[in-house]
């Protein structure tokens, strides 16, 4: 028979493990307590909002209605709100208990603040500190003079994913609080900068600029080859048919906002301007290896370079190469840069050349292919599926141990 405290423990490993598969809204959890309804307002507005839902282990530092009107008096900008708000968001779960145990009675956090990388030097950081009487105390790096900011309570807590605390006033920065000039976010006047303007007059001629543009408002993320690459690329850019340059285009472009940080903690596949109405998947998988990231079509294997904005909801990023979707191509990325393929069973008669083709034919465009895309769909359903899996997998572990119990 169970015991009391392990159904007690069952439930609340099962709870965590809802938590960490539908993800949280901190929206949605700030709306059920309307002395917040102001720093809920103003997350939304900056958009902060949706940086805090995309991150896994986050703590959201609230302050209540009368402490955001002391920051509104001073007529900040939305962007320079939205620095200091940053700063109330730390990039790690501080529930109660935690808390109240720092070690050695102090800490220090790296806050979404520092992420964005628009704090200069460690001014994005906040330090933490246990003191006398139950009390924790939040001082930011840059204004150490800044005493009298507390805990006050717990609003949600969901282990390890996100806490949501009250703090008694808002963190003072006088870095966070200088003025900040709202960014250019011009799609256009964008596209022609730091080594774009190649890529941005191929976007012009061919009119696909079009879709991009009407994209912009909801959310967009470019993926700029550069000027280099653009030039190499452009023999086999002129044997494509008009129809075939626009679908390269667009695939190079993705129908929502993601910034460094999210591209940085996140592997898998991401469809793309070129997938709306097209009868094919035009997909590329995004993978990560500590602050490099690399976008992987089935033909070629790019590298992001630079930033040329990171700001929602638009961001756009320099890459070293053009990349090559497998509908438009035809070729697999380097064998060096694949694992050796399973052997199989039977091994297709290979068709022989037509009269004038060469090797060099395999890296042409081979837009009316008919290959066998079947195994590549099953690998990416695999990997799509991958999170269901885990958890599945755990769900049964738990309820095998409730059985044993």
């Amino acid at each position: 028979m169970q015991t009391p405290s392990a159904i007690s423990l069952s439930f609340l490993l099962l709870l965590s493990i809802s938590a960490a598969v539908h993800g949280h809204n901190i929206t949605r959890i700030l709306a059920k307590h309307p002395e917040f309804s102001t720093f809920n307002h103003y997350l939304t507005i900056t958009h902060l909002a949706n940086e805090i839902n995309r991150r896994q282990t986050i703590t959201v530092c609230a302050v209540d209605n009368a402490a955001m009107s002391s920051l509104l008096s001073k007529g900040l900008s939305i962007q320079t709100i939205k620095n200091v708000l940053s700063l109330h968001v730390f990039a790690d779960y501080f529930g109660s208990k935690k808390l109240h145990q720092v070690t050695k009675g102090s800490t220090s956090t790296a806050t979404m603040y520092q992420a964005t990388g628009e704090a200069p030097g460690t001014a994005g950081y906040v330090h933490i500190t246990d003191i006398k009487g139950g009390k924790v105390r939040f001082t930011p790096e840059d204004n150490p003079s800044q005493t009298d900011t507390t805990y006050v309570k717990s609003i949600l807590e969901m282990p390890y994913n996100i806490s949501v605390i009250q703090i008694s006033a808002i963190l003072q920065s006088p870095e966070a609080e200088a003025p900040t000039a709202a960014p250019d976010l011009n799609l256009t006047s964008l596209l022609q900068r730091d080594g774009c303007q190649a890529f941005y007059d191929l976007l012009t001629t061919s009119g696909a600029i079009g879709t991009f543009l009407s994209s912009a408002d909801g959310g967009v993320t470019v993926f700029c080859p550069g000027d280099d690459a653009i030039a190499d690329f452009a023999p086999k850019y002129k044997n494509l048919t008009a129809s075939e340059k626009t679908s390269l285009l667009l695939y190079h472009g993705v129908p929502v906002y993601n910034s460094m940080g999210m591209l940085r903690s996140s592997n898998g596949l991401m469809n793309t301007l070129a997938t709306e109405g097209a009868k094919k998947k035009y997909d590329f998988t995004v993978q990560n290896d500590g602050n490099d990231v690399t976008l992987k079509t089935k033909v070629v294997k790019a590298t992001i370079s630079g930033t040329v904005v990171d700001e929602e909801p638009i961001a756009i990023y320099t890459i070293d190469k053009v990349l090559l979707p497998r509908e438009l191509f035809k070729g697999t990325v380097e064998e060096a840069e694949e694992p050796a393929p399973a052997p199989k069973a039977a091994k297709k008669k290979k068709k022989p050349a037509k009269k004038g083709e060469t090797e060099d034919d395999a890296d042409a465009p081979g837009p009316d292919s008919s290959d066998d895309y079947s195994d590549d769909d099953a690998a990416d359903q695999t990997a799509s599926g991958g999170g269901r899996l885990v958890a599945s997998a755990v769900m049964a572990l738990c309820f095998s141990w409730l059985a044993f119990v």
